[in-house]
């Protein structure tokens, strides 16, 4: 991004950026600059959101004293390290040392970039903050559907009508695929009006990114009205619960991969995420203490609490010596790698759903379903929050209406010895 600074801003600290440096920096209520000591227009700018990102000041206009300062971001922290970050900065402050501007031929160039070409960008610069699974969803969803369809198309050409076109060809399916992704892998892009609210809600901040850096003057997502999206995921109820719990011991018994078969039961005893079970190491593991002391999830660190039953099942994994994981692969990594996490999850869950007959059931619908029986037992929503790791309280509000079940209960209740007791002595004799 390229911004005009006044000449009487106040200077900022001064000290060489080294990673010990970029990693101390905490956000303060405004955002602020650190300069590099060494390197004279070199520096870090740190956002109140706690975004880092490595910016290079310098006077436009062939360098005169009146003449403004610019800034240029040259990437984010995360996506750059403070050392591939001072060599770009030092090729771009040599080139304005020569009469170049820096500033106003990227944003020149940045305007007439396709949407492929942004989404790239913003994978690049954009969201250092985020996650690498959520990178790798975002990735498929810019690949599958948003490339094949308007990718070609220069982001300063883009409508709202383009990107109404795009939502409706993605919930028609126009862009589902039998896609292979690995030597034994394969993702099925099937579409739908789910999968299409969703990618166009990430294409939306995709273009709040481009705002943002100065490249088109509105976002052409905002004010599309997406489809309501399946959020609220599905809960099996007390008869649904007992066929799949059937369907798993058929499954045991026919011989089905023993470990899948755990995953699936911690998934529904605990209401974690997929990747928390999946990926769980055992130092990670607090026997004494019924929890599972996570050092990286959706959410960053987390503790979940698990019961009884989840702790038997976990007792029950035998460990290997090649590996810290709780549910490790099968089979070795090549040589010198080490062993992965299970990888063959969702093909034993379409086995064991389909027993079960609870075709339209996801794995995340376990952790639906262990929410929604903590609420109808008259768990409060706070409690629920602290249970699924919510970092936003307002996610967990999708549950609100289930706690009508425990006070439908009371009221029933209530209104029954009531009515008993108003029937009068007469009645009863």
């Amino acid at each position: 991004m390229t911004s005009a600074l006044s000449k009487k801003q106040p200077l900022a600290p001064s000290v060489r950026l080294t990673k010990r440096v970029v990693d101390a920096a905490e956000p303060r209520a405004a955002r602020y600059q650190i300069w590099d000591s060494e390197l004279s227009g070199f520096g870090l700018r740190v956002e109140v959101s706690g975004r880092k990102s490595f910016i290079i000041r310098y006077r436009a206009d062939g360098g005169g004293r009146n003449a403004p300062h610019r800034l240029v971001t040259i990437g984010a922290y995360g996506v750059m390290t403070p050392d591939q970050a001072r060599i770009e900065a030092k090729k771009l402050l040599g080139a304005v040392a020569t009469g170049a501007d820096p500033g106003a031929e990227r944003h020149s160039k940045r305007q007439d970039l396709t949407v492929s070409e942004l989404c790239e960008l913003y994978l690049r610069e954009g969201c250092p903050t985020k996650k690498a699974s959520t990178l790798a969803t975002d990735r498929g969803r810019i690949d599958r559907h948003i490339k094949p369809m308007i990718g070609t198309k220069r982001i300063s050409s883009v409508t709202r009508g383009d990107i109404q076109w795009l939502m409706r060809q993605i919930a028609d399916g126009k862009t589902k695929a039998d896609v292979k992704t690995r030597p034994r892998g394969r993702a099925i892009v099937r579409g739908g009006k789910g999968t299409a609210s969703r990618t166009i809600g990430m294409l939306g901040g995709i273009f709040t990114f481009a705002v943002r850096e100065g490249m088109i003057p509105d976002n052409p997502v905002r004010m599309v009205k997406r489809w309501q999206d399946r959020r609220l995921g599905r809960y099996l109820s007390q008869e649904e619960l007992e066929r799949l719990g059937d369907a798993l011991l058929e499954a045991e018994a026919a011989g089905e991969n023993p470990k899948a078969i755990a995953i699936i039961r911690m998934l529904a005893l605990t209401g974690a995420r997929r990747g928390e079970i999946i990926r769980l190491a055992w130092d990670e593991v607090d026997f004494d203490k019924g929890m599972l002391r996570l050092r990286d999830s959706k959410t960053g660190q987390k503790i979940i609490p698990i019961g009884k039953s989840a702790l038997a099942i976990l007792a029950s994994q035998s460990r290997t010596a090649d590996s810290g994981l709780v549910f490790p692969a099968d089979k070795l990594g090549r040589k010198g790698a080490a062993r992965t996490h299970f990888q063959g999850i969702d093909a034993i869950w379409y086995r064991v759903r389909s027993k079960a007959k609870l075709l339209d059931v996801r794995l995340h619908d376990l952790r639906h379903t262990a929410a929604s029986v903590a609420v109808a037992n008259g768990a409060s929503l706070p409690m629920i929050a602290r249970i699924l790791g919510h970092a936003d309280t307002k996610t967990t509000q999708r549950y609100a209406h289930l706690s009508d079940a425990p006070v439908r209960h009371v009221v029933e209740e209530l209104a029954e010895q009531v009515a008993a007791a108003m029937r009068g002595r007469v009645s009863a004799s």
